[in-house]
């Protein structure tokens, strides 16, 4: 039986061609209703219980170390499942204008999928429509990758508005939509509605931690998703 995520592979070249003659990448997408939602967190929590190997290809704000130093602190991960971004900008800000502040820009060419064995977490910077440069949305870089999309949204005040537009705009460019998973304190008929207004999944959700350690993390993650909805 072929699990239903690892069924999409990233066959398809980036424009430059990057991607031809090398093994396909098994991965989901994690991305969200916008910034701050909790991508990271729950990145962490999925690539930690899958298990999984992490990449966040874009990261803008060093300050912290990053979300990459924060999934391998969390998740447990060995050091050498956690892949180096592609881009890592100080300016915690858009790509567009954190690459800019540099002087430099974000190239597609820089972001092929990297070729390893098992399954891969993606995460995305800022949510789906945020720009990479001047001509190119993070969600653009999706559609490329031929991936699925785990949307992780609040349960706030709004989000019903915010994840209705998101997953419209991943209908409208035919990327896959794995499901839904939510952050925060129950509101069950926001879940509800969002899930059937957008004919989505409700894969599950992660509510708030008294603290934020890898042991309350993954208990948190075993006790409110599925695995076997992921692989």
């Amino acid at each position: 039986m072929v699990k239903p995520w690892l069924a999409w592979t990233a066959a398809q070249p980036l424009p430059n061609g990057k991607g031809e003659g090398r093994a396909m990448t098994q991965g989901l997408i994690i991305t969200g209703t916008d910034t701050g939602v909790g991508k990271t967190v729950f990145a962490a929590a999925l690539a930690g219980a899958l298990p999984a190997s992490y990449w966040k290809p874009i990261q803008c704000g060093v300050a912290d170390g990053g979300d990459s130093a924060r999934v391998r602190a969390l998740s447990g991960l060995a050091p050498d499942r956690i892949y180096p971004e592609a881009y890592r900008l100080a300016m915690a800000a858009s790509p567009h204008r954190a690459a800019e502040a540099e002087n430099t820009e974000i190239s597609l060419a820089q972001l092929g999928l990297p070729s390893i064995e098992g399954p891969l977490v993606i995460e995305g910077a800022g949510g789906l429509m945020v720009p990479v440069n001047r001509q190119t949305l993070m969600i653009d870089v999706f559609a490329s990758w031929r991936l699925p999309v785990v949307l992780i949204a609040r349960t706030a005040l709004g989000t019903i508005n915010h994840s209705l537009l998101s997953i419209e705009a991943l209908n409208g460019r035919n990327i896959p939509i794995l499901g839904i998973a939510f952050v925060g304190e129950e509101i069950a008929d926001t879940e509800r509605t969002i899930a059937e207004m957008g004919n989505v999944r409700h894969l599950g959700r992660l509510p708030p931690l008294d603290a934020l350690t890898p042991a309350k993390l993954a208990d948190a993650f075993a006790a409110h998703f599925r695995l076997e909805d992921f692989r």
